[in-house]
């Protein structure tokens, strides 16, 4: 063979080598990649070649398939109540893909996950369509139920944990949307989702887990935890020395007031939770100092995501200066909180001050129900002392003891109730209507079984009806008398 002939031959053989390693790179590193790829239409036509698996709520489906007419999808999903479970569920559409529970889940949903293999291998022997595991939540129907109607048609939402194991019994957002609206690949189907998409009240923001807001005199409960941990009180009913109004450090006499007059200079902290003195926390939080401060709230969850198993927004306590510190001691200035990080305050108040991790699956299991994960409740924080947190539940307890305004009839004498009222300032100088806010516990002989949190971000009504006890509470009181009945029943 002559020189050029050799070359080419070279030539050849190195692209023929070449194009070798190229297929089985494909083949074997890039399989998976490709296979699950977002641009690859065969992964979305199995994914409802069967019907999924579904979403159990106090053992009944919230969830469900349906057989359609269409050439490549021969099922679709439906949902049960879906406005209403829309904020746990998520949405799983032919054409827009999936989110939340229907997102985290979908391996087990649609019976892909590995840890099915062996339930997949007796349905194919056995000659049956391979079919989806269902997610077994936490959820309770009739505390769902009532944080929804609770909401109505106003801008809020409401989580509610039990404190003992952290596991998430509701979770509202409104305004919601029905996922089934979308559920398709049709024109019906783009028209719903460009609807919702343009929609200025933004439906499809889940307010639970993905808004912060000021959490306004709600924070006044970690603000007393942090006083007592770091020593700065002993008791909550030890006179503290801050005048009012109080002058904000580090400014030319700049005036800190309260709503309630003449009750709130040198008050004490059970007096000043009662009466809501924003002289009192405010000069606590500036005294404890901004370290001290970011502490105790990174121990109750701020400043961290979390993960439930859908992803919730960090809650933040940020660094800064002396005067907006002493405004963040109060739930404003730079302070921003999720409904479910202030669940979680009070669920670690009530909880004699253990922090469960928030979690809304209890268990994954297939077809045939063998279980293939079980969720362990567990310890995120300790964080306060059992003795502080015993302070902190005195002083909420008074606050709803003492307020007229807080109706605690639904529960009996052997029901402890605890909670914080909030309205927090919002907009340029406070131009905008506040938000309402209520954060609630109820203690039985056998620990806490609810915590709750809700948040009116707007409610149509005038600014001076505005208020958590008047807004948010009534919805507290309601979620944690079904969550009791539950326990009872």
């Amino acid at each position: 063979m002559n020189k050029p002939m050799r070359r080419v031959a070279v030539f050849c053989g190195i692209l023929i080598l070449a194009l070798l390693v190229r297929v089985n790179w494909v083949q074997f590193v890039q399989a998976d990649e490709l296979q699950s790829h977002e641009d690859n239409r065969r992964v979305l036509i199995q994914r409802y070649a069967n019907p999924r698996g579904d979403i159990i709520v106090d053992g009944q489906p919230i969830t469900g398939s349906e057989e359609t007419n269409d050439d490549d999808f021969t099922y679709k999903r439906t949902w049960v109540d879906g406005e209403m479970w829309a904020p746990v569920t998520g949405y799983s559409s032919q054409a827009f893909g999936t989110t939340q529970l229907e997102n985290v889940n979908d391996s087990i949903l649609t019976g892909d996950d590995d840890r099915m293999f062996f339930n997949n291998t007796i349905d194919m022997i056995t000659g049956k369509d391979q079919r989806g595991g269902d997610v077994i939540t936490t959820l309770s129907a009739d505390a769902q139920l009532a944080a929804f109607e609770g909401l109505g048609d106003r801008k809020g939402a409401v989580v509610a944990l039990d404190p003992r194991s952290g596991a998430i019994l509701a979770l509202a957002s409104t305004p919601s949307y029905d996922p089934s609206s979308f559920a398709g690949y049709g024109d019906s189907d783009a028209e719903a989702w460009n609807a919702l998409g343009g929609d200025e009240d933004k439906p499809m923001l889940n307010r639970a887990l993905r808004e912060t807001y000021p959490p306004g005199s709600t924070f006044k409960v970690v603000t007393a935890a942090a006083a007592l941990e770091h020593g700065l009180i002993d008791d909550v009913d030890d006179a503290t020395e801050y005048e009012d109004p109080y002058i904000l450090p580090d400014t030319d006499d700049v005036p800190l007031t309260n709503q309630v007059p003449n009750v709130c200079a040198e008050a004490t902290v059970r007096d000043a939770m009662r009466y809501s003195c924003n002289s009192v926390f405010a000069g606590l939080s500036n005294d404890v100092g901004n370290e001290g401060m970011i502490e105790t709230a990174e121990a109750f969850g701020f400043n961290e995501e979390h993960f439930v198993p859908v992803r919730a927004d960090a809650s933040a306590y940020p660094e800064d200066n002396r005067p907006q510190n002493a405004m963040a001691g109060i739930g404003q200035a730079s302070n921003r909180a999720t409904p479910l990080q202030m669940a979680m305050v009070a669920a670690a108040i009530a909880n004699n001050g253990s922090l469960m991790e928030p979690y809304m699956v209890d268990k994954l299991v297939t077809p045939n129900l063998n279980v293939i994960e079980q969720h362990d409740p567990s310890e995120l924080h300790q964080a306060v002392s059992a003795d502080t947190a015993r302070q902190v539940q005195e002083t909420m307890e008074t606050v709803v003891e003492e307020n007229s305004g807080i109706d605690r009839s639904q529960f009996g004498d052997d029901v402890r109730i605890g909670g914080k009222t909030g309205t927090a300032q919002r907009g340029e100088n406070n131009s905008e209507p506040p938000y309402a806010w209520f954060i609630s516990y109820a203690i039985t002989d056998e620990g806490s079984p609810v915590a709750v949190a809700v948040v009116i971000e707007d409610a149509g009504v005038d600014r001076d009806q505005i208020s958590g006890g008047g807004l948010a509470a009534p919805i507290a009181m309601d979620v944690m008398a079904a969550v009791l009945a539950d326990e009872q029943s």
